[in-house]
């Protein structure tokens, strides 16, 4: 194998960092949002379930039936949607607007990151997989620490418009980026619909992949809200939702490097199993704010990671079942973190309608309990690794 270009990891991880960016900036922005087209928050909030279920339903798609077309394209063409989504949002007058330009931008992000992923994993050694997909998801993970606090906070100062037009801003470069360090006409073995069918319908399979909506469901029953919890039960403003914000992401980046030690010294079993009863404790005294500010800071450091600890024991656990239809299941797991999203999204709604803000931590927490269930059950049937087509 020649060796893959330098600058692939970090050129793929800014482009992660984009689409982090533009996929959950609407959470830093619900309430301007909310009043500038006059509409409830949790209304609002619907903008995310419309985004992660365009993504679970587009991604798995549109990565097979571009299978066939050098990975080169089909990621500009993904970070080209994706740009466009961006204008729509900044542009939109209504609800319903903004409701399709998410749709556009799921479509963007789902050809972008599973391919994405899939070009990491094919161009280094098997024994650096884990490593350089960690690395390469690192930029999403960042957009948690400086995209969605920053877009927060120029939400808060300017107006939600121009927290979209700063995601036009990063896309335009990350075109370019991918145009130039992707090597031309690279396609690997292709993927078909077929492909697609065969894991669709392998139900031990898809039970392994849908512990991550299911654990990431429960978090965005909270996560999706989180704005308006700290504002109406902690008294915050701009800045203290923005430094929170902050503290939350700074908790996803360590999550993501202790997850990996982890799975690495523990394996993939234990530390899931761990990261879903650490939720189960966390998330309940969300309930009871307000509290001592000390208290909340090391409340939401310690949910951040725990949170975002649980990709590199998923990932080792995928990968080594995925093997020639890596990119289908990629795109299957990408489509997963959406519908956790929506899922949880929805629940957050229902649960504010009828048990007040203050019910989202038990309620997330209950969802946790649904996702330790579905590890347990999975490891106890495991899924045969995947062959060729």
């Amino acid at each position: 194998m020649s060796s893959p270009p330098k600058l692939i990891l970090p050129v793929i991880s800014t482009c992660n960092f984009l689409i982090g960016v533009g996929a959950f900036v609407i959470i830093g922005v619900l309430e301007p949002l909310g009043a500038s087209l006059n509409v409830a928050p949790e209304r609002a909030g619907i903008l995310m379930t419309v985004y992660a279920l365009a993504y679970a339903v587009l991604s798995p798609v549109l990565v097979s039936v571009t299978g066939h077309i050098g990975r080169r394209r089909v990621m500009a063409f993904g970070l080209t949607v994706f740009l466009c989504s961006a204008i729509l949002s900044a542009m939109a007058t209504s609800l319903t607007m903004l409701a399709a330009a998410r749709v556009l931008a799921a479509a963007g992000a789902g050809m972008f990151t599973p391919v994405g992923a899939a070009v990491v994993a094919g161009l280094f050694p098997e024994d650096q997989r884990a490593r350089v997909l960690a690395a390469a998801m690192f930029g999403f993970t960042l957009a948690q620490v400086l995209g969605v606090p920053a877009g927060s906070w120029v939400a808060y100062t300017f107006g939600w418009r121009w927290a979209f037009w700063g995601v036009v801003i990063l896309n335009l470069p990350c075109i370019f980026l991918i145009w130039t360090f992707v090597p031309a006409g690279l396609k690997f073995q292709p993927v078909s619909m077929d492909d697609l069918r065969s894991i669709l319908t392998n139900g031990r399979m898809m039970l392994a992949i849908s512990f991550t909506g299911v654990f990431l469901g429960a978090i965005y029953v909270l996560y999706t809200y989180f704005t308006p919890m700290l504002s109406q039960m902690m008294g915050m403003g701009r800045d203290g939702i923005t430094f929170i914000l902050v503290l939350s992401g700074v908790g996803a980046v360590a999550g993501n490097i202790i997850g990996g030690i982890m799975a690495d010294r523990l394996g993939w079993y234990k530390t899931l199993i761990i990261l879903c009863c650490a939720q189960m404790l966390l998330m309940p005294i969300y309930s009871f704010l307000p509290i001592a500010m000390p208290g909340f800071f090391v409340l939401s450091i310690a949910w951040s990671i725990a949170g975002w600890s649980f990709m590199a024991g998923q990932q080792m656990r995928l990968i080594g079942l995925a093997g020639p239809k890596a990119p289908v299941v990629l795109a299957l797991t990408a489509a997963c973190i959406y519908i956790g999203a929506a899922i949880g999204s929805a629940i957050g709604s229902i649960v504010i309608a009828y048990f007040g803000i203050a019910g989202l931590g038990i309620a997330a927490a209950l969802c946790a309990s649904l996702a330790l269930a579905n590890l347990i059950l999975s490891a106890r049937f495991p899924p045969k690794a995947l062959t060729g087509s």
